[in-house]
């Protein structure tokens, strides 16, 4: 269920708080072992690639089952459920596989599985596999466990269960920092305007804990948060109540920046970086989109997963590729050592929800 909450604007707040970093595991998805119908497509970047889904996923309607970006070949492949949907797909340029199972199948395991969802696992249809993928944590054991299985096992081969190391819980921690007096830190996403107004988006589980905020530790005031809503989204808006510049750039942490000139959600299997403060720009793929993660304090669903690794204080940074913005840090698994995976909040429904742009 979503929890929204509204502040009232004010210039500055007393007060503390803790920022959260939410930690989350949901394991990448290997290929499908299926076979593929070939063709002699174009090579696509990962932007023509999610324009040409979008369009075939018009014209193919309920004969699409998903679609993906293979970054090596540079090729989108569509996920189809039969030869004429297939032959429509090799004559727009992409590479058609026919599956067994629709999306309005496969949407419908992963809500009922959602419904019943335990702390500790997350949930994801895997456009590779065709199936729903269910991860459970460490903390699922025993007669919970059990359960999960069970549950399933009832959806047959539309769903596989897998399990990981460590527990998806919060990690208490210290784009560019943005700072709560001087132990809880989080990073800021995009700028955007509204109505001439200066705001900027980060995450939700920050904003829920955290009214003010400053540039540096134990800095001045140069933002208030206006509204937040975890669990269910994960994204705040907070609005400047200083004179500060806000570019809309993103913090390349290596002397430049990335000028930020769009948003789209992005596509299964494309590169994409996160800019945080705690680890500065790393890189990685999209698994999935769609994704639900149950957090001990709730679930968030519509999230998008990838291979980027993150660590505490890397909440709220900005995931992007090129001049488009994509998403909102908001938990993972693992660190930029040994490697990990991250979620991230959509950045185009927190866009839509307050009715702000880049900027």
């Amino acid at each position: 269920m979503k929890h929204q909450r509204t502040f009232a604007w004010r210039a500055a707040a007393a007060g503390a708080g803790t920022a959260a970093f939410l930690c989350a595991t949901l394991v990448p998805a290997s290929a499908d072992p299926a076979p593929s119908v070939g063709t002699t497509s174009a090579p696509l970047t990962a932007a023509a690639a999610t324009e040409l889904a979008s369009s075939l996923a018009g014209d193919l309607k309920d004969d699409m089952a998903g679609a993906y970006y293979d970054a090596d070949a540079r090729k989108l492949v569509v996920n189809v459920l039969g030869e004429p949907a297939a032959e429509k797909v090799r004559k727009a340029g992409a590479e058609p596989r026919i599956v067994r199972h629709s999306l309005a199948r496969l949407g419908t395991v992963q809500k009922d599985l959602t419904a019943k969802a335990l702390p500790g696992t997350a949930r994801a249809v895997d456009h590779r596999l065709n199936k729903v993928v269910v991860t459970a944590d460490a903390s699922v054991e025993g007669e919970a466990l059990n359960d999960l299985e069970e549950q399933v096992a009832a959806h047959g081969d539309k769903a596989v269960l897998k399990r990981v190391k460590g527990e998806f819980a919060p990690l208490t921690a210290g784009g560019d920092a943005i700072w709560r007096g001087d132990s809880a830190r989080c990073s800021l996403g995009f700028n955007v305007t509204r109505n001439g107004l200066a705001f900027f988006l980060t995450a939700g589980h920050c904003g829920e804990l955290l009214d003010t905020w400053s540039t540096s530790r134990n800095g001045r005031y140069v933002g208030v948060t206006v509204a937040s809503s975890f669990p269910g989204d994960d994204y705040s808006l907070v609005r400047y109540t200083a004179r500060v510049d806000h570019p809309s750039r993103v913090n390349l942490y290596n002397g430049t920046t990335q000028a930020i000139t769009r948003a789209a959600d992005p596509i299964v299997g494309q590169r994409v970086w996160r800019s945080g403060s705690t680890t500065g720009v790393r890189s990685g793929q999209v698994v999935a989109t769609d994704v639900s993660v149950t957090y001990p304090q709730g679930t968030v669903g519509g999230l998008i997963q990838t291979t980027v690794c993150a660590e505490p204080g890397d909440s709220g940074g900005p995931l992007f590729s090129g001049e488009t913005a994509h998403g909102l840090t908001s938990g993972g698994s693992g660190n930029c050592r040994t490697g990990g995976v991250t979620f991230h909040q959509p950045v185009t429904e927190a866009l839509r929800d307050h009715g702000v742009r880049l900027g």
